[in-house]
């Protein structure tokens, strides 16, 4: 909260800690990249209430005690609950000035921006030590329960089989739907990608898929069950009495600061209805190709590959790789008034202007080798198809590409060398694979390393043993020195190279992560690649060609990434050996 070196000068100015202590603590901060304010807490080498004291007149904000602070009911749910808990923020009362709202952590200006914009009123902001807030927090608890024993209550005296009718009165009633709005608010306050109601045999657990990651963020107790199910149903316009066959829905949320689609899939389990919503929000602004963390050579080889007039850029990758987002930010770079772009999608994930997006309907027969035989008679420039999955899409696309379109689409490999033989497989003729590829290009999304907790350390002789285990660490380091990563040195001393990881805190969740980014390997068909994959030779030979042609492979990556501090070992290790 405070800068190091001034609260050092703030302690020693009114004695408050012996100067051998303060001088130990400020090295030890220094060496650990540490906060010295949070590691004389942790420590307790000064008292919290003193820390606070001084923390309070450094900020000229008032100091308050919430202990027996009785908070009315209205103003503590203007903070929803769960980022009450993870912020460490309480609403405790209202004045003529705005509402009162106590932290511990004045300088979290993005939670108070957020709360100032959601409840549209001025706050007046005070101070509060960890062990009041926590005290405080307990409020929301026992208000809470209160509401779930009346449902509970409610459940036992009706017990059985709800009706349409029912459903839907407990669908609107109050806590269930103050449960459900904090629940996404919370979900898009965090960036989760997707919320998991799990239904287990004595309650209701809620988690948030944060960076590519599940994390438990609730549990409610199982009377709030069929509430919660069916007032996600109303907000999804699904049918509220179905409870034996999957469905599947969407719906908006909108406000000033944020657009997001929820899309909604609801599944019978043996404890009830498991209901998975992914977010889709639709305010973030469309990334460029720089953003993407591609390499400059890399990044070169994109920009030439969607340069020309015609010929296949496959995206390839498992499930949550980021391929979807990769083939958006290219057709938002060819988004040009002068050509004709059309999708096959399933589903459309984010509308784009200018873009003629449709969506397969199985049920109707509408696939995507039909989708993208009629988007031909569309007269397109651009075509994206979301998936090549079976042999006809994959045959249209190849000679759409020959005919003078460009195509781009997504294929389910492990890594770009693979992907002419996944294709042959399919009953592609080699020759044909090889005259309309232009760019493969295979990504993992990796978690960032939280720049407010970021650390620097060796690899210890553990640590190497287990990396060379999955990676040749000789040719890694190689090829890091070749890059002018690091210094020629450094390969024969491994335990000497700084990696970097995150501590925790506040900011990330004590995840040590916040954001994600994507790792690449790009492979581009050149004549003697295409060469190859016309003779059928094998994945090894194609790998060592596109090798020798300089391509960057995947660990590889990862690798410069982790020694330049945007992500870690462990997330490299992770992603690439699945």
């Amino acid at each position: 909260m405070i800068e190091d070196k001034k609260l050092k000068d703030l302690l020693t100015k009114d004695d408050l800690i012996d100067a051998k202590k303060l001088a130990d603590a400020f090295k030890e901060c220094q060496e650990k990249k540490t906060t010295l304010f949070y590691y004389l807490l942790e420590k307790n080498l000064v008292s919290e209430s003193v820390l606070y004291n001084l923390a309070a007149d450094f900020f000229k904000l008032p100091l308050v005690d919430l202990k027996d602070e009785n908070i009315r009911k209205d103003i503590l749910f203007f903070v929803p609950e769960p980022i009450a808990q993870a912020h460490e923020i309480v609403a405790f009362g209202e004045s003529d000035e705005g509402i009162k709202i106590a932290t511990t952590d004045p300088t979290d200006l993005q939670t108070i921006e957020f709360l100032k914009k959601r409840l549209e009123k001025n706050l007046v902001i005070h101070l509060a030590t960890p062990k009041t807030i926590k005290e405080a927090l307990k409020q929301y608890h026992q208000s809470l329960e209160a509401e779930f024993q009346n449902i509970g209550k409610a459940e036992q005296d009706e017990p059985g089989e709800k009706t349409d009718q029912e459903l839907k009165e407990l669908a609107q009633d109050l806590p269930i739907v103050r449960v459900v709005d904090t629940l996404l608010e919370y979900a898009i306050f965090e960036d989760a990608s997707d919320i998991h109601i799990e239904p287990t045999e004595k309650n209701v657990v809620i988690r948030y898929r944060l960076d590519g990651m599940l994390k438990e963020v609730m549990t409610l107790p199982k009377s709030v069950q069929a509430g919660l199910v069916a007032r996600i149903k109303v907000l999804a316009n699904l049918k509220l009495d179905e409870h034996r066959l999957p469905q599947d829905g969407r719906f908006k949320i909108s406000s000033p600061q944020y657009k997001v689609a929820f899309r909604v899939s609801i599944i019978p389990v043996f404890d009830g209805e498991k209901v998975v919503l992914r977010l889709l929000n639709e305010s973030t602004k469309t990334l460029s190709l720089e953003d993407l963390g591609l390499q400059k050579k890399q990044l070169e080889l994109l920009k030439t590959g969607i340069s020309k007039p015609h010929g296949i850029i496959l995206v390839t990758g498992p499930t949550g790789s980021g391929k979807t987002t990769t083939l958006y930010t290219i057709m938002n770079v060819l988004n040009k008034p002068a050509v004709n772009i059309a999708t096959i999608e399933d589903p459309i994930e984010y509308r784009m202007p200018r873009i003629n997006q449709s969506q397969v309907n199985p049920k109707i027969d509408f696939t995507f080798a039909k989708g993208l035989r009629a988007l031909l008679r569309q007269d397109p420039n651009i075509i994206m198809v979301g998936e090549i999955r079976d042999k006809e899409t994959a045959e249209i696309a190849a000679n759409a590409a020959m005919t003078g379109h460009l195509v781009l689409s997504t294929l389910h490999t492990n890594d770009a060398v693979s992907s002419p033989q996944r294709l042959i497989n399919m009953g592609i003729p080699s020759f044909l694979v090889s005259s309309t590829t232009n760019l493969i290009m295979a990504q993992r999304l990796v978690r960032k390393i939280c720049k407010n907790c970021i650390y620097s350390y060796t690899l210890d002789k553990k640590m190497i043993e287990e990396l060379d285990r999955h990676f040749n660490l000789k040719k890694v380091f190689e090829f890091l020195i070749k890059e002018g990563l690091l210094a020629k040195d450094k390969a024969s001393s491994l335990d000497e190279v700084l990696f970097y990881r995150g501590k925790g805190c506040k900011k990330c969740g004590q995840t040590g992560y916040k954001g994600r980014v994507g790792i690449y390997e790009l492979m581009e068909v050149s004549p003697k690649i295409a060469g190859l994959i016309t003779e059928k030779a094998s994945v090894e030979q194609i790998f060592n060609q596109a090798i020798a042609e300089g391509m960057v492979i995947l660990t590889q990556d990862g690798f410069i990434k982790a020694i330049t501090g945007v992500t870690s070992v462990e997330e490299v290790l992770r992603v690439t050996q699945e």
